[in-house]
């Protein structure tokens, strides 16, 4: 899978732009159709909110993390170096490209059964509402939209396996930022993903806005 990146250091390669446009399409038609014949009882507003869920760069990220996609990623020098096989624009773009090659080679049927074997959890998650929408996809969300990171988990475990307990930690942009323990590694997961998703919360919530910092005197309306 070509980046764009690479494309520039390497005359007559194309990258996979073309085809991250067309499994752009292909995903949203495939949970539209979905998730409209699923859940019949959501009205337009919360289909909406679930496909826009699903189809997130953080999503995309995420499942292309776990299938270590970065790692079949041709990138330029520069943007192999600051990390991007990692970053979530990145392999987001790159599970589209996929998704539409898949389309092009196999067809529709193909395109919609990968797309649901990828997605088809983290749909049942966004359609169950707030109290399904758990703390590793908010983590998710937020790390990607204001670090282009995707969250790292580290889980130990101690104890005889009938009494296991298991404590994970949680980092974001390379720093520690939740820990939670549990009978289950995804427990402790979720536990440490909700800490670190209220103490990230915090420190955006607190950062200005541009109109909040602006000069008052600037933003006085003209000839007041």
């Amino acid at each position: 899978m070509a980046h764009r990146s690479w494309c520039a250091e390497t005359t007559g390669q194309e990258s996979n732009e073309r085809l991250e446009f067309l499994g752009d399409a292909v995903l949203q038609l495939v949970v539209t159709d979905h998730i409209f014949r699923t859940y019949d009882l959501l009205p337009e507003g919360e289909l909406a909110k679930v496909r826009a869920s699903v189809v997130s760069s953080a999503a995309l990220a995420d499942v292309a993390a776990d299938l270590e996609m970065g790692e079949a990623l041709l990138l330029g020098k520069g943007e192999d170096q600051s990390g991007g096989r990692e970053k979530p624009s990145i392999l987001a773009d790159a599970m589209e490209a996929v998704i539409g090659a898949v389309y092009i080679d196999a067809g529709w049927n193909a395109a919609a059964q990968l797309v649901m074997r990828l997605l088809g959890e983290h749909i049942g998650v966004a359609a169950a509402g707030p109290g399904g929408h758990d703390y590793k996809t908010r983590l998710q969300e937020l790390a990607a939209r204001q670090f282009d990171q995707l969250p790292r988990y580290e889980v130990l475990d101690e104890g005889p396996d009938h009494a296991k307990r298991f404590f994970a930690s949680v980092s974001v942009a390379g720093e520690v930022k939740g820990r939670g323990e549990g009978r289950s590694k995804k427990q402790a997961e979720q536990g440490a993903a909700r800490v670190a998703w209220e103490v990230l919360s915090a420190v955006v919530s607190a950062v200005p806005s541009p109109a909040q910092t602006a000069d008052p005197a600037e933003a006085e309306a003209p000839g007041a």
